[in-house]
C-alpha cells in the first residue's frame, strides 16, 4: 500500500509530489495525459502574481504571497526561467483609480513587497509605449514572468528521482474507503494508498466527490491567447494589466521569458478541456489590449492558443479534508500558478492530520542544471561540442536549439513521448516557424532514442498521430 496518493501532475500536484518525495514515505502519482503539466499549467498567462489582488485574510492571500516568495527560490534551484520584470495595473478612469488605490490597500495588508501607486507621468516614463489615456497605474515589483511547464516537469523529475512513482496515463476513475486508507480505481487497475492528495485541477470537483460531498462545484472558464514573435517582445518590460473585473484580471500584454509578447486572455464559460479558440474571442483580445497598449503588431502573431481555469462557485481555493485521508486542493485559479509552493505547505499539514508521519531523508534531489546552447558563450559552447558532437547540430533553428538538447530531454527521469513534450522540455518548435522546419527532425529523433516506429510518435495528447495512410512500404498505418 501507498503511503499517498496524488492524482493529478500540474504545477500543484507537482509541487505536493515534490516535497512529499522529500520524505520517508512511498508516494505514487497518478496523471490522467500521457505527459506532466497537460492542463491549465501549460496554458496561462505564465505570470508570478504579487499578491495584491486577493482579499487580505483570504487562503488565497496568504498563499500567493508566500508562494511567490517560493517560486522565485524554485526557479532557482531547479534553473528555471523567471524574470522578476514586475507589474503595473492601469487605471483609465477616476472610477479606476479607486480601484488601484484598494489594491494598493490590499496588497500593503497581504504583505507583497514594494507596491506602489504611480502617477500618469510615473507610469508612462516607465512605459512610453502605453496609451497617452492612462491615468496612474498599480506598480508591484515583486511580479515576474515564469515557464510554468518547465518548472512543473522539474519538481516531478526530482520527485521520480527521490523515489516517487509517476504513472502517466492512468485516470482515476472511482474510490473507496479500505481499512486503513483509500482504494482508488483507474484506468490501469486499483491503487490502494493511507492517504490521497486530489489535484486534479479542472477535475478536482469531480474526483472529491468520489470521496463524498465535495462542497463546491468547478465552474470551467476559458481564455484564449496571441503569442506574438520576438520582434514585439520589446513593446512592453512589465506585465500590463487592467483593473480586474467580475471576469478576471483582464485582458494582459507581457513579455515572456522567451522574449516574445503575450497578449489575452478573455473569459467566457467552456466545457472542461475545451481549448479550442474563435475568431470572436481572438478580436475581443485584440480590442481590448489596444486600450493599454495600442501599437501591438498583431500581425505578427506566431500563435494563439486557449487554456481553462479551474474556476469555483466558492471565491477562496478549496483546500480541506473531503473525508478523512482524502485531501482536495480545488478551484485552484488564478493566482493559482504563484501559490502552488506553498499550496504543498498546507496539504502536508493536512496529511500529517491525517496520519501520515514525515521522516526527512538525509539526501534528496533538490536542484537541477540545464544546458542551453543558446545562452552559451563561444567557449562554453565549443566544450559542448567536444563533449557531445551532437550539441553541433542544430534542429531548431529559430531557437537554436541542438540535437544533443533534445536527445538529452529524451533520456531524463521523466522522458517525452511527443514532438510537443520535447519543445516544452528544450523550446524545439516555439520560435517564429512554430516546428515547421524542425517538426520532421524532431519526431526522426523521438522515434530513433525511444525504438519506437515514427507512426507511433505523437504530436500531443493521446491520439494526435502525425503519420496516417500508407506508407510506401504498403503497411497499414494509424488514420485506416
Amino acid at each position: 500500500m501507498l503511503d499517498v496518493a496524488v492524482i493529478g501532475c500540474g504545477i500543484v500536484g507537482a509541487n505536493v509530489a515534490y516535497l512529499l518525495s522529500q520524505h520517508k514515505l512511498r508516494v505514487a502519482v497518478l496523471e490522467k495525459e500521457n505527459d506532466v503539466s497537460m492542463g491549465t499549467t501549460r496554458a496561462n498567462s505564465a505570470i508570478v502574481h504579487a499578491g495584491y489582488d486577493p482579499e487580505p485574510g483570504t487562503a488565497m492571500a496568504r498563499l500567493n504571497v508566500r508562494g511567490s516568495a517560493l517560486t522565485k527560490e524554485q526557479c532557482a534551484a531547479f534553473d528555471v526561467k523567471y524574470d522578476p520584470i514586475g507589474s503595473l495595473v492601469l487605471a483609465f478612469s477616476d472610477e479606476e483609480l479607486a480601484t488601484v488605490r484598494r489594491l494598493y490597500e490590499n496588497g500593503v495588508a497581504n504583505g507583497v513587497p514594494g507596491v506602489r501607486v504611480l502617477t500618469k507621468e510615473e507610469t508612462l516614463a516607465m512605459e512610453p509605449n502605453l496609451s497617452d489615456a492612462v491615468r496612474g497605474a498599480l506598480y508591484a515589483p515583486s511580479a515576474a514572468v515564469v515557464e510554468p511547464w518547465d518548472l512543473a516537469l522539474a519538481l516531478a523529475e526530482a520527485a521520480v528521482q527521490n523515489g516517487a512513482e509517476l504513472h502517466l496515463e492512468t485516470a482515476v476513475t472511482g474510490a473507496e474507503p479500505i481499512e486503513g486508507g483509500w482504494r482508488l480505481h483507474t484506468s490501469g487497475g486499483d491503487v490502494d494508498a493511507r492517504a490521497v492528495v486530489n489535484a486534479a485541477g479542472v477535475e478536482s470537483d469531480t474526483v472529491a466527490a468520489f470521496a463524498g460531498a465535495p462542497g463546491f462545484a468547478v465552474t470551467p472558464n476559458r481564455g484564449e491567447y496571441y503569442l506574438l514573435d520576438k520582434s514585439q517582445g520589446g513593446l512592453v518590460h512589465h506585465v500590463i494589466f487592467q483593473c480586474p473585473n467580475k471576469d478576471g484580471k483582464g485582458v494582459l500584454v507581457s513579455p515572456t521569458v522567451h522574449g516574445n509578447l503575450i497578449v489575452g486572455p478573455n473569459a467566457e464559460p467552456a466545457e472542461r478541456g475545451d481549448t479550442a479558440t474563435c475568431a470572436a474571442a481572438l478580436a475581443f483580445v485584440r480590442e481590448k489590449a489596444a486600450k493599454s497598449v495600442p501599437g501591438v503588431s498583431f500581425r505578427d502573431n506566431i500563435r494563439n492558443f486557449a487554456g481553462v481555469r479551474a474556476n469555483s462557485d466558492q471565491s477562496d481555493f478549496v483546500i480541506a479534508a473531503t473525508a478523512s485521508g482524502f485531501i482536495t486542493l480545488g478551484g485552484i485559479k488564478s493566482p493559482g500558478l504563484s501559490s502552488a509552493p506553498a499550496i504543498a505547505e498546507d496539504a502536508l499539514k493536512l496529511l500529517a492530520e491525517a496520519g501520515i508521519p514525515f521522516e526527512k531523508k538525509e539526501r534528496f534531489v533538490c536542484s537541477r542544471k540545464k544546458k542551453r546552447f543558446n545562452q552559451m558563450t563561444p567557449e562554453q559552447k565549443a566544450e559542448a561540442i567536444r563533449e557531445n558532437p551532437l550539441y553541433g547540430r542544430v534542429i531548431c533553428r529559430c531557437e537554436t536549439v541542438t540535437e544533443g538538447e533534445i536527445v538529452d530531454a529524451l533520456h531524463r527521469p521523466i522522458p517525452p513521448r511527443t514532438i510537443d513534450g520535447v519543445k516544452r522540455r528544450c523550446t524545439a518548435g516555439m520560435g517564429r516557424c512554430q516546428g515547421g522546419f524542425c517538426g520532421p527532425r524532431v519526431h526522426e529523433i523521438i522515434a530513433r532514442e525511444l525504438g519506437i516506429p515514427q507512426q507511433e510518435v505523437l504530436k500531443d495528447r493521446a491520439g494526435s498521430y502525425i503519420i496516417t495512410g500508407r506508407t510506401k512500404e504498403g503497411g497499414v498505418s494509424h488514420g485506416e
